[in-house]
């Protein structure tokens, strides 16, 4: 008789407890600290304007260093022509590269918010 009553009370807290959303992420995401992350706390606008403007930044650093790279070696550091497109054509591709590099750290290793922020913090020093 104990079983059918724990039973129903069981049943009838479940039909208490219905939400619409879950609260947490449901991905397995953590805090520092190790509890779930509140879907409410995270990612969202958020998160996508620091991406947004870390990318927007990167660009514009990229472009502007890339467009006078060429003559800065040729000129300043008296490399010949061949020699400064060169170190400028490795230059680019391993500014092509390291988001490769970044991807698969971020899926084995960090995960994406890790990667992000410890990115982040390289470029921005």
């Amino acid at each position: 008789m104990d079983a059918s009553v724990d039973q129903l009370l069981l049943s009838h807290d479940s039909l208490l407890q219905v939400h619409d959303e879950p609260c947490c992420t449901g991905d397995g995401s953590v805090d520092f600290q190790g509890n779930p992350v509140l879907k409410r706390n995270s990612g969202n606008w958020r998160a996508c304007r620091f991406i947004l403007g870390n990318e927007f930044c990167e660009r514009i650093a990229f472009h502007s260093v890339d467009t006078n790279l060429v003559n800065y070696l040729r000129s300043k550091l008296h490399q010949g022509n061949i020699s400064a497109a060169r170190t400028v054509t490795t230059w680019s591709g391993t500014c092509y590269l390291m988001p490769l590099i970044g991807a698969f750290l971020a899926d084995a290793y960090w995960g994406k918010y890790w990667t992000i922020a410890v990115f982040s913090i390289i470029h921005f020093t």
